[in-house]
C-alpha cells in the first residue's frame, strides 16, 4: 500500500467560525390574505433604501469593468422633500429648468438659488480662481449658506433644507452642534451638488439625477459575479465556510473548512462582517512575540434604522419612482436625523403591476430613537390600517414638539397595505493583519504600507443613499489585500465602453 498524505487537520489547528447578527429589533407582521399567490412577485431591498447617482463613481466603475452589460436602470422619476411649515411635499429643483418650472419657489428664491449654483459651477469648473476661499472650503457648510447674500437677500430655511438634506444628502441636524455627528464641510457640500447637478441629464430617458436597477439592488453583485466569472473566477454555492484553520506554531491563519469537510489553503480571507474570529485565531509579529487573543469582531460604529411598506397608490400620481427626504425637525422638533424613503412601482420589476414598494431608512442611536422616526414618516405617507397585524404604533411625542404632520389630505392618502421595521448595526470595514494584532479602521484611518493583510472582514451596508462610500473603502482593502495590482484594469470589449448611453434606463 502507498502512504497517504496525513489528513490537513493535523497540520492545522481547526478553529470553529461564528456569527452574529447585524439586524435587531425585526418587525414583521404576516402579509395580509388580499396580497395572495403575488407575494412572490415582491424583490424587497433589506438595506435599501439606495440608489446610483448618474454621473457618481459607481456609474463609472460599472462602465469600466463591464458589468453595465448585465444590467438594466430606470430612473427615478421626481424628488421631493418634506415640509414641515407649509404641511406638504415639495420638488426638488436640481437644475435651471426645473428651478424656473417649479411654481412652489417664490421669484426671490428662485434668483437665489439660481445664483447659489452658478457660483457652484463656476468654483467647479475653475472659471476663475478662488470663486470660494480655502478658508470657506474648510468651514462648515451651513455656514457658508448662512453667508451666503444676493443684494442682501440670504437664502431662507427652505432653500438651505433642499440643498442641505435633500441634495447634499446630510444625515444630521448642521444646525444643532449638540446632536450633529457628522459636520458637512463646504468642500463637501460643494462637491455633492455638483455630483448631483452633472448626474442631471446625463442619460436621456433618466428624467432625474438617480437611476435604480431593475429587479433590485441584488442584481448589482450578480452581475458582478457573471462578469469576473467571465475571467475565471470560480464560486461554490451552497456550501458555508464552517472553521478557520490556524498554523500551530504561530497561529497563523492558513486557510478555511467547508462544510463538506474540504480544507482550503489560501494567503488571503475576506469575510462578511457578521463573522468573528475567535479567540483561538492569534497572531505573531515579524520578531515572534506573540499578541495578546481577543475575539475579531468589527465594531458597530452606527445604527440604521430601516423599513419596507406596501401600497397599492403611488404617492405622486404622474410619477412611479419616487426620492423623499425629511430633513431633521420636520417632523418633530427633536428628531436629530433625516428620514430616507424610495417608491418604487412595478417598471423597476420589485413589484407587481398596481402595487408599490417603498423603503426607509434613518441613522439612529437605538433601536426606539429610530423606530420613532420611522413611524412618525410613514405616519404622513399613510392612512393607517384600522386592524390586523400590520397596525402601526404611533410615536410617543410630547404635544408641545409636535409639527403638523399632514403631508396631504386624509382622503390622498394611499392605504398602507403592509409594513415592516428593523434596525441594522453599521460596521467598517476590519483587517486583521500579520504584524498587528487587530486594526479597527475608521473612514480615515488604513492600515500601513508595511503590514501584510491576511483576514479582511468587508463593511456592512451603510446608511448612505448612493455607493460612494462603499466603493471607496473596496478600492482602498483591494489595494491593502493586493498592492501593486490595478484596480479594475480598463480592457477593450465587443461594446463600447464609451458609450454611457448603453447604461441609460430602459
Amino acid at each position: 500500500l502507498q502512504p497517504q498524505t496525513p489528513p490537513i487537520s493535523e497540520e492545522y489547528d481547526v478553529v470553529s467560525l461564528s456569527s452574529k447578527s447585524l439586524y435587531s429589533d425585526v418587525e414583521i407582521p404576516p402579509f395580509p390574505a388580499e396580497l395572495g399567490d403575488c407575494i412572490r412577485r415582491f424583490c424587497f431591498d433589506v438595506s435599501g433604501p439606495r440608489v446610483l447617482f448618474c454621473a457618481d463613481s459607481a456609474i463609472d466603475l460599472l462602465l469600466k469593468s463591464g458589468v453595465n452589460n448585465y444590467l438594466e436602470f430606470k430612473g427615478v422619476d421626481a424628488s421631493l422633500i418634506y415640509d414641515g411649515e407649509k404641511k406638504g411635499f415639495s420638488s426638488v429643483p436640481g437644475s435651471r429648468a426645473a428651478i424656473f418650472k417649479d411654481k412652489s419657489l417664490s421669484l426671490i428664491e428662485k434668483r437665489t438659488l439660481m445664483e447659489f449654483f452658478k457660483l457652484v459651477q463656476k468654483h467647479m469648473g475653475g472659471e476663475s480662481e478662488d470663486v470660494i476661499s480655502e478658508e470657506d472650503l474648510e468651514s462648515p457648510f451651513i455656514d457658508f449658506l448662512n453667508k451666503f447674500r444676493l443684494n442682501n437677500n440670504p437664502l431662507n430655511q427652505k432653500i438651505k433644507w433642499i440643498i442641505l438634506y435633500a441634495i447634499a444628502l446630510a444625515d444630521y441636524d448642521q444646525e444643532n452642534l449638540e446632536v450633529c455627528k457628522d459636520l458637512l464641510k463646504t468642500k463637501d457640500g460643494i462637491n455633492r451638488l455638483a455630483l448631483y447637478h452633472s448626474s442631471i441629464g446625463r442619460f436621456p430617458n433618466a428624467p432625474g439625477a438617480m437611476l435604480y436597477p431593475m429587479y433590485g439592488q441584488g442584481e448589482l453583485p450578480q452581475a458582478f459575479c457573471r462578469r469576473a466569472a467571465v475571467k475565471g473566477c470560480i464560486y461554490v454555492l451552497r456550501m458555508p465556510v464552517t472553521a478557520l484553520l490556524a498554523d500551530k506554531g504561530s497561529g497563523l491563519y492558513k486557510g478555511v473548512r467547508l462544510a463538506s469537510g474540504q480544507d482550503i489553503l489560501s494567503q488571503q480571507l475576506l469575510i462578511d462582517p457578521q463573522f468573528v474570529v475567535p479567540q483561538a485565531l492569534t497572531l505573531s509579529k515579524p520578531d515572534g512575540l506573540q499578541g495578546s487573543s481577543q475575539n475579531f469582531i468589527p465594531r458597530g460604529i452606527k445604527k440604521v434604522a430601516r423599513g419596507i411598506c406596501i401600497t397599492r397608490t403611488s404617492l405622486k400620481s404622474d410619477a412611479s419612482n419616487l426620492a423623499i427626504v425629511y430633513p431633521p425637525r420636520s417632523l418633530y422638533a427633536e428628531q436629530a436625523t433625516s428620514v430616507r424613503v424610495l417608491q418604487l412601482g412595478s417598471n423597476s420589476a420589485v413589484c407587481p403591476v398596481g402595487m408599490f414598494v417603498l423603503h426607509l431608512s434613518a441613522l439612529c442611536d437605538d433601536a426606539s430613537q429610530g423606530k420613532k422616526i420611522l413611524n412618525a414618516a410613514i405616519n404622513t405617507l399613510f392612512e393607517q390600517p384600522t386592524s390586523g397585524s400590520s397596525k402601526l404604533k404611533a410615536p410617543e411625542i410630547p404635544e408641545d414638539k409636535l409639527v403638523d404632520q399632514s403631508a396631504v389630505t386624509e382622503e390622498e392618502k394611499p392605504a398602507l397595505v403592509w409594513t415592516a421595521l428593523y434596525v441594522q448595526e453599521i460596521t467598517e470595514a476590519v483587517w486583521w493583519d500579520a504584524f498587528v494584532q487587530m486594526v479597527d479602521v475608521r473612514p480615515s484611518i488604513w492600515p500601513t504600507e508595511e503590514s501584510v493583510s491576511t483576514i479582511s472582514s468587508s463593511p456592512s451596508p451603510d446608511g448612505n443613499l448612493s455607493y460612494n462610500n462603499l466603493i471607496d473603502t473596496t478600492k482602498k482593502m483591494f489595494e491593502q489585500m493586493f498592492n501593486g495590482e490595478e484596480y479594475f484594469p480598463e480592457e477593450a470589449s465587443p461594446e463600447d465602453p464609451d458609450n454611457v448611453e448603453d447604461l441609460g434606463p430602459e
